[in-house]
């Protein structure tokens, strides 16, 4: 998987929860929770065989988590 498949699949499954979320609570962004939440996505993919352990340890957050 490239970054870029990492990143649109990140934008369109994970990130229209987290914006769910941010609307109920305030509606501000929640940088923090959105780079967690990359995080979470990358170990999953890297502990899946998706993405290698140098993708995992060198890819940086999306524009939409900061």
């Amino acid at each position: 998987m490239t970054r870029a498949q990492a990143i649109d699949q990140f934008e369109n499954f994970i990130m229209p929860g987290i914006r769910v979320i941010e609307a109920t609570q305030g509606g501000g962004e929640d940088n923090p929770r959105r780079c967690e939440a990359w995080n979470n996505w990358t170990d999953a993919l890297c502990k899946d065989g998706c993405i290698s352990d140098w993708q995992y340890a060198n890819w940086s957050h999306p524009p939409s988590c900061d």
